[in-house]
């Protein structure tokens, strides 16, 4: 297949599942939405990957709304995995562009650990990577005085998917030294129409009040002046899961 068409194939994917996590977190749309999202798929393939992409957010309904984890979600997930092997290595310092393996494998080990977590390891076998450290400058947060914060929020717009409960590491450690850097990031990208990075830094503002953390702004009316403002799946799934770590 043309790698385009592939790429295409796969982001489509991901935003149907996207869409029913959403449907799922509104109490509007079956709960078993993974499985169904494989099974109802004209390319299994493309849906095993758009688990993958979408990550740990496949859990919200969970997480967040009491859904129920279904036995055939949590099989369809470890699918996602065996299909598609995570890699074993990592390299660091992390590739220039914005996206990268570092990026997958966080993904990863969110997806990862909530699924154990979740089954308590029932009848799920999978491995993914761990590292003990972010193999990016997530963890070094930076300084309020530093010009740092622009890039160092853009990053952790990448790792929004972090942001839910039952979640915790080195890139939750550095949301919380750096709730400042957090919202200045948040400002500038609303500020540049990019309402996408907006919504995904903003999780991380909604993630940090839900953790009991002092912000320099209120979370609540930037999350509903960005819903407004912007449009499509993967930004209202964002932008819902932000409303839910708000409330909690």
């Amino acid at each position: 297949m043309n790698p385009d068409r592939s790429r295409t194939a796969y982001q489509e994917s991901a935003a149907g599942l996207a869409r029913r996590a959403l449907g799922a977190l509104r109490g509007t749309e079956g709960t078993a939405m993974a499985a169904a999202h494989v099974e109802s798929a004209q390319d299994p393939g493309a849906a095993l990957a758009a688990i993958r992409i979408l990550g740990a957010d496949t859990f919200a309904p969970v997480v967040l709304a009491g859904a129920p984890l279904h036995r055939e979600d949590a099989q369809a997930i470890a699918l996602a995995f065996s299909a598609l092997p995570p890699a074993r290595d990592v390299p660091l310092p992390p590739p220039a562009g914005p996206e990268g393996p570092w990026l997958m494998a966080w993904r990863d080990w969110g997806t990862v650990t909530l699924l154990t977590v979740l089954t308590g390891g029932d009848g799920v076998r999978l491995t993914a990577p761990r590292p003990a450290r972010p193999a990016h400058p997530a963890d070094a947060a930076p300084a309020d005085d530093t010009a740092a914060w622009a890039e160092w929020s853009v990053r952790m717009a990448q790792l929004s998917t972090l942001a839910l409960p039952g979640l915790d590491g080195p890139v939750h450690d550095a949301a919380r030294r750096s709730p400042l850097a957090l919202a200045r990031g948040a400002t500038r990208a609303v500020l540049r129409r990019d309402y996408p990075t907006a919504a995904r830094i903003a999780r991380w503002l909604a993630w940090l009040r839900s953790d009991g953390v002092r912000l320099p702004l209120d979370a609540a009316p930037l999350v509903e002046h960005i819903g407004l403002l912007a449009g499509g799946d993967r930004l209202a799934l964002d932008t819902a899961i932000s409303r839910r770590l708000i409330a909690i």
